[in-house]
């Protein structure tokens, strides 16, 4: 595969990002609104969130550890949330990090500043609110994890910020992908795996997905993970997250642009290009994958030559599915704090 040169890519990026330096932190804190609890279900949740405003978005995210530790920057996918992190954060936050867990655009208490701005999901605008956020904070060199939506969009932040970008942290691997990559029909059997993608394609799809969210995101959660014994009490949590007005919006149009049955923004064509040529990740990285995902997933020996630095892949045993940080938190944690040691620094 080819790639840009570091001069070149800091130079998109650079047209790509006008003006994040000029976002704004607000010191504003509210109150995460837990689920109602069932009887005798303890809950766990983060107690506060904070808010940074970038060029487009007031983002919520929660975090936890010392102001002063190594960032770790952990993103979530769909139709989850930052619950997924909630047992991995206090066991970094207690070994010195500084761990940052943002709602995506879509998702929980994360805002458009306008109400003209494109609900647009593209793979690109995720990775660039992300990238935003990291200016917007000041974080210096982040460790980047995820899984789903939020594995591929630390894998392009790897793949166009690398000198920002301390280690990465993947579950299921390399997950950039490409308008045309997505053209190419699968086998049947890869093909069905992919049934809500093509539901989204059409108009039923996204009325059934509006009238019908939580119970969707049970049955992913469900068949993504099929041997994980999640509670009511634990799927209610998360699901609040996806009563955010832009969520349906957000979810379809990711789903449909991979497909190319919708347009991204223009302003994010030159980063489309390149990770249409599946540039090679250079930071130290450790893929996860659980022994029960049941989500469509490549296999490691398809994307073990896009690492081409200090790399460990690691399969997590007894019955992990989709999601890994949530199903298993002290491998999660386990796998930043290692990464980290990776980079020798």
């Amino acid at each position: 595969m080819t790639t840009d040169s570091p001069i070149e890519r800091r130079a998109f990026l650079t047209s790509a990002l006008t003006g994040a330096a000029a976002s704004v932190l607000f010191a504003v804190e509210s109150k995460a609104q837990p689920a109602p609890a069932t009887p005798n279900t303890p809950l766990r949740s983060f107690e506060t969130l904070k808010h940074v405003r970038t060029r487009t978005l007031d983002i919520a995210y929660a975090e936890a550890g010392p102001a002063e530790g190594t960032p770790v920057l952990l993103l979530h996918g769909w139709p989850y949330d930052i619950h997924s992190y909630v047992d991995a954060t206090p066991i970094l936050a207690e070994a010195g990090y500084r761990v940052i867990v943002p709602y995506l655009r879509g998702y929980g208490s994360t805002r458009f500043l306008s109400d003209a701005s494109p609900r647009n999901a593209q793979q690109a605008v995720l990775a660039v609110d992300m990238l935003e956020l990291i200016e917007a904070l000041g974080l210096k060199q982040p460790i980047v994890g995820g899984y789903d939506w939020g594995a591929r969009t630390a894998c392009i932040l790897a793949v166009l910020y690398p000198e920002r970008v301390k280690a990465l942290v993947s579950v299921s691997g390399y997950l950039i992908g490409s308008q045309a990559a997505n053209a190419k029909p699968l086998p049947p059997a890869a093909e069905l795996s992919w049934w809500y993608q093509f539901y989204f394609a059409t108009e039923r799809g996204r009325l059934g997905y509006a009238a019908n969210t939580h119970a969707f995101a049970r049955l992913i959660w469900q068949t993504a993970s099929p041997r994980w014994a999640f509670d009511e009490a634990t799927f209610t949590r998360s699901a609040a997250a996806l009563d955010n007005p832009d969520h349906v919006a957000i979810t379809i149009h990711n789903y449909r642009w991979r497909l190319g049955l919708a347009e991204g923004e223009a302003r994010y064509d030159a980063i489309e290009r390149q990770l249409a040529t599946f540039p090679s990740i250079r930071v130290p990285t450790i893929i996860l994958e659980g022994d029960a995902n049941g989500a469509p997933h490549p296999r490691p020996e398809d994307y073990r030559n896009q690492f081409v630095g200090p790399y460990q892949h690691r399969l997590i045993e007894g019955g992990v599915g989709h999601n890994l940080p949530q199903e298993a938190p002290q491998a999660f944690a386990r796998a930043i704090s290692d990464a980290d040691r990776m980079t020798g620094k």
